[in-house]
């Protein structure tokens, strides 16, 4: 039962991960919008252009967040928490001599009850090696040797 809850709470912090990434995106979004309305032309029409530029560039990136965003909302959607499988899939946590690891999105580490996890994708170098593998399974990363001990 507390392996479930465990996952349920990586679950919820990675959505609340998202929800903040959304949040400062829509921000930026918004901010850059109103200084691209409000930018109007001066005598220095080179500086206008360069001003107006910037903020475009600006709004492509944030563009292209809100693209991540959505990919990672589509990934959490594909999670069930109270699934169990013998493999690595998407949504096990995988316990291994080196560290433990919740395969997901990238939202980083999170601690539970002083047990720390990483939040990583499942298509990162090392969710990579871990999707798939059962229990006392090894692979090697970066020079290191990892032991799966258990899949939750």
């Amino acid at each position: 039962m507390l392996q479930v809850k465990i996952k349920e709470a990586l679950f919820e912090y990675c959505k609340t991960f998202v929800n903040k990434r959304l949040q400062t995106v829509a921000e930026v979004l918004s901010s850059n919008q109103i200084a691209l309305q409000s930018e109007t032309k001066s005598s220095a029409g080179d500086k206008h252009e360069t001003g107006r530029a910037m903020l475009q560039l600006e709004m492509e990136k944030a563009g292209q967040q809100l693209a991540g965003i959505d990919q990672m909302k589509t990934i959490l959607a594909r999670i069930d928490v109270s699934q169990r499988s013998k493999k690595a899939c998407l949504g096990s946590i995988v316990i291994t001599n080196k560290g433990n690891y919740f395969l997901s999105i990238s939202a980083g580490k999170y601690v539970f009850e002083d047990t720390v996890y990483f939040a990583i994708s499942a298509v990162s170098p090392i969710g990579k090696l871990l999707l798939g593998s059962s229990e006392n399974s090894t692979f090697s990363f970066n020079e290191m040797s990892y032991k799966v001990q258990k899949i939750v």
